[in-house]
């Protein structure tokens, strides 16, 4: 699970016109493993476009391609794993579909969601929101405490989400997380490939 260290959440709006694979293979070219596509205004054949040409670019890099919400077009582009919240497709039923080989994500915002992820056969779990963020205006927060709890009681990697920066990432090293999904943090910076940089550094 080395590839989740700095996962990339796609976001189109963030770009402000700038070109998407352009954008995303910088940050691949920095050396980033993971790629969740997650476009929520997008519609079914738009999504399934992108993913397909995300499959090409994240092979040619050796990368992992994660689609968020949708198992079929994970399917159908041969992505390696989905990503689910809890009011997506329960995840049980997602391990079903996708079957044992491919990586399944949860989000989980407690340790009864979390537990509940694990049972039900996620491979790593999503906590969020940690921090405010402006790209998931329905996230709640959630504390420091609860996600020691997760980390003392769930024994599959753990990746944060949520407002996270190059500033504000070192309250959150000493609890010794696999990873940090960010959007914005990459994304909007001027120079994508540069601080795709930072972050593999950080």
């Amino acid at each position: 699970m080395d590839k989740l260290k700095v996962y990339l959440v796609t976001d189109s709006k963030i770009l402000e016109g700038r070109d998407f694979y352009e954008a995303i293979e910088d940050s691949l070219k920095a050396g980033i493993k993971t790629i969740q596509l997650r476009e929520k205004d997008f519609l079914g054949n738009e999504f399934l476009e992108r993913a397909y040409n995300l499959r090409v670019l994240t092979r040619k890099y050796d990368a992992l391609l994660i689609i968020n919400d949708r198992v079929d077009i994970a399917m159908l582009v041969d992505a390696d794993g989905v990503h689910v919240g809890q009011k997506d497709i329960p995840a049980n039923e997602v391990r079903r579909l996708i079957g044992p080989d491919k990586i399944l994500g949860v989000s989980a915002k407690n340790i009864t969601q979390a537990k509940k992820a694990k049972e039900d056969g996620a491979d790593y779990i999503g906590v969020g929101a940690m921090f405010t963020t402006s790209t998931k205006l329905d996230a709640d927060s959630v504390s420091k405490d609860d996600l020691k709890k997760i980390m003392d009681e769930v024994d599959i990697p753990i990746i944060c989400i949520g407002g996270i920066t190059l500033e504000n990432k070192g309250e959150l090293d000493n609890f010794n997380v696999a990873g940090y999904a960010v959007v914005s943090a990459i994304l909007g910076a001027e120079n994508i490939y540069e601080e795709s940089k930072k972050w593999m550094k950080a």
